[in-house]
């Protein structure tokens, strides 16, 4: 009854959600804030298909007029994609932006939120937040990395944002508790590159493995999510040599101009965009897309064997 006072579950969702069918979350900070229209649209739109074909139902997730949407229809998706009034809303701005009836993009956090609440296990998206360089002295750490070791969802992403210390991330994230995969290779992807040049705590290799993962950790008690690391397909993935280049020539342009906080990765991920004439953008569309499908994917098979075991035990 409280949930409904601010949330609203598309009826395909919720009708999915009482069966026990796959549901996949996107958030929509990708919309508003990762990508420029209308690549941002295209990508939306192909996601949603992506996971419908996979046999699961998308969920995009976001806040619109103060009012928390698990779903969006293709109206509300549009008017994500064109406005420039959007705040971006992680769990701190939920609040804030239901009670003055604004209109938010779900980040990472804040989309774990909201997924968990309504029901959702499994959440795909581009890339995840983490220690920023240089948090010895700005302590700037993305509120991602807390929702990762107290809320229930798995994460399907490239890994970490590469503009972000990975290193430190994972360390932060082995501190909690949470189990970090990579899929399919020994070293954890870096979003535009398929390598971070760091080795992964863990290695899954079928979709199988990954859902057993999933339903061991939430069956035992164990609370919080995983990070499930899916490598950027290889015909799109940049040089590490090149993208180190762009991201070290962005970060030191949002120096220069006292760029922080929220405000941060749009800038650089804009400025990386025109250092790499649009590559970076092109990348960042076929990861997240590929993330949509490995997560869908997974999803339908937690389902499937979910409803094994209450069979089983029957």
């Amino acid at each position: 009854m409280i949930l409904n006072s601010y949330i609203d579950i598309l009826p395909e969702v919720r009708v999915a959600l009482a069966n026990n069918r796959a549901v996949v979350a996107l958030e929509s900070t990708i919309i508003t804030h990762g990508m420029p229209f209308p690549e941002n649209i295209d990508c939306a739109k192909k996601c949603e298909a992506i996971i419908r074909d996979c046999g699961a139902i998308p969920a995009t997730i976001a806040i619109i007029d103060g009012r928390i949407k698990a779903g969006l229809t293709a109206e509300q998706l549009d008017r994500l994609a064109t406005a420039d009034d959007v705040i971006k809303c992680s769990r701190r701005d939920l609040p804030y932006a239901i009670s003055t009836r604004r209109c938010g993009a779900a980040t990472v956090s804040a989309t774990m939120i909201i997924a968990s609440l309504t029901g959702i296990r499994f959440f795909a998206t581009g890339g995840v937040g983490g220690v920023h360089r240089g948090a010895e002295k700005t302590m700037d750490i993305s509120a991602d990395l807390i929702e990762l070791h107290t809320t229930d969802v798995c994460v399907i992403s490239a890994g970490i944002k590469s503009i972000l210390d990975i290193g430190c991330t994972l360390e932060y994230l082995e501190t909690h508790g949470v189990p970090v995969v990579a899929y399919g290779q020994d070293d954890f992807p870096a979003f535009y590159t398929s390598s971070s040049g760091h080795k992964a705590p863990l290695r899954l290799d079928t979709v199988s493995e990954v859902a057993k993962m999933m339903e061991a950790k939430w069956a035992l008690g164990l609370s919080g999510g995983a990070i499930i690391g899916n490598p950027i397909p290889k015909e799109y993935s940049i040089p590490k040599e090149e993208i180190d280049a762009a991201i070290d020539a962005a970060l030191e342009k949002a120096k220069e101009l006292d760029i922080t906080g929220k405000d941060i990765t749009p800038f650089l991920l804009e400025q990386i965009a025109a250092i790499t004439d649009g590559r970076s953008l092109e990348a960042n569309m076929s990861l997240v897309q590929n993330n949509a499908r490995l997560a869908a994917e997974i999803a339908v098979e937690f389902s499937l064997q979910c409803l094994t075991s209450i069979h089983t035990f029957t």
